[in-house]
């Protein structure tokens, strides 16, 4: 049967002497064009010829693999186990909502209590603690991982860019102005900075000796020397650089006034930077300063007691938090975890006890014949 085009047809692009199928050419003779399909190509990925492996699981390879999993998950979790035991940790509550409590005083203090509440809290090291000493500061019902709260920041600023500096980003309100002037830092993480002030003292004989609290290289790395950066100028003179800009509303004096020191003074102020890395649960803890062990030959901090004196200005009443201070050593693993140690040994703990269980039932019902009889 033969088959006519119109001339419009030729115009609208079948080719003469062809019929035209779905998914593009043609098929029979025509202009000898390439011929498309929608067959995919003959390789072995797109047909599904590449080589595979599937486990025949066995008695022979499951028992083996459910015992050497516990036999090496056991022993590890042990080691863990015995390693997080073995480091030194002493909590110090000061939050003060017990009345009893020395810091009960400075429960309601507010922002900007002028002059600062103060209180002490003795306490007793039982055991001496022999390495580098980690200060921490703790804090409870503190939701740092608040969406809007994680947001309210300006990196570009807290950078070192200028046009930032005097121009923070709309992701900072309420906290990105006050009194038409720009703050510095912005948005909300800067403006609620922990600003409780603690010093520890060892107790002997009645008389009270300062123990050394290094502020620096307490931030990581890369925030320190990459992410923070002071704004681009005159690097002696902070207070030349941040003109024109504010304080965050709850802070007690700007932030060119943090510390002495100008490679700790600004937006690359150690304490700063720790702050502003938040906290992935509401109760977390953060690095405060470091107690470096000087003599190999006695510990960095001896057994016996110490005093915590506390500048109280950091409110959590309002909101039922909590505050800590805490002392630890670490280890190769890093801090007091005991969970990862535990978690081994239950995980070691079951295979093993599958194991046995799964060789008792192949060692009674494995060697029955399954074949069923045939009646003649």
């Amino acid at each position: 049967m033969a088959v006519n085009y119109s001339a419009k047809e030729e115009a609208d692009g079948h080719p003469s002497g062809g019929v035209g199928v779905p998914g593009g050419g043609a098929v029979g003779g025509g202009s000898g064009g390439a011929v498309k399909t929608r067959k995919p190509d003959n390789t072995a990925f797109k047909q599904q010829r590449l080589p595979a492996w599937q486990p025949i699981l066995t008695a022979g390879t499951v028992l083996p693999a459910f015992f050497i999993i516990g036999l090496i998950f056991i022993p590890i979790g042990i080691g863990i186990f015995v390693t997080s035991n073995n480091i030194r940790e002493i909590e110090i509550d000061y939050t003060g909502t017990e009345p009893s409590s020395p810091c009960n005083k400075c429960l309601n203090v507010s922002w900007d209590s002028t002059p600062p509440c103060t209180c002490t809290i003795n306490f007793t090291l039982e055991h001496s603690f022999e390495s580098n000493v980690f200060m921490y500061y703790g804090l409870s019902n503190f939701y740092q991982n608040h969406r809007r709260y994680v947001k309210s920041r300006d990196d570009s600023q807290l950078n070192g860019d200028n046009s930032s500096l005097l121009n923070p980003s709309k992701e900072c309100e309420p906290y990105r102005t006050n009194e038409d002037k720009p703050i510095a830092p912005c948005g909300a993480i800067a403006n609620s900075m922990f600003n409780d002030t603690l010093e520890l003292y060892r107790i002997e004989n009645e008389t009270k000796t300062p123990i050394t609290l290094i502020k620096k290289g307490i931030a990581w790395w890369t925030d320190k020397n990459v992410k923070f950066r002071n704004p681009t100028g005159d690097g002696n003179n902070l207070t030349a650089l941040f003109q024109g800009t504010t304080k965050p509303v709850n802070w007690p004096k700007p932030v060119y006034m943090l510390d002495s020191e100008p490679d700790n003074n600004g937006f690359i102020n150690e304490d700063f930077i720790v702050w502003m890395r938040t906290a992935a649960l509401p109760t977390f803890r953060k690095l405060y300063r470091l107690i470096e062990r000087k003599n190999n030959l006695q510990p960095t901090l001896q057994a016996g007691k110490y005093s915590l004196d506390i500048a109280y200005n950091y409110p959590v009443h309002s909101f039922d938090g909590r505050k800590r201070m805490i002392l630890s050593t670490i280890s190769w693993m890093g801090g007091k975890n005991p969970f990862l140690g535990i978690a081994y040994i239950t995980v070691g703990s079951i295979c093993f006890f599958l194991g046995v269980v799964l060789l008792i039932i192949h060692h009674k019902y494995g060697n029955r014949n399954t074949s069923a009889d045939i009646p003649n």
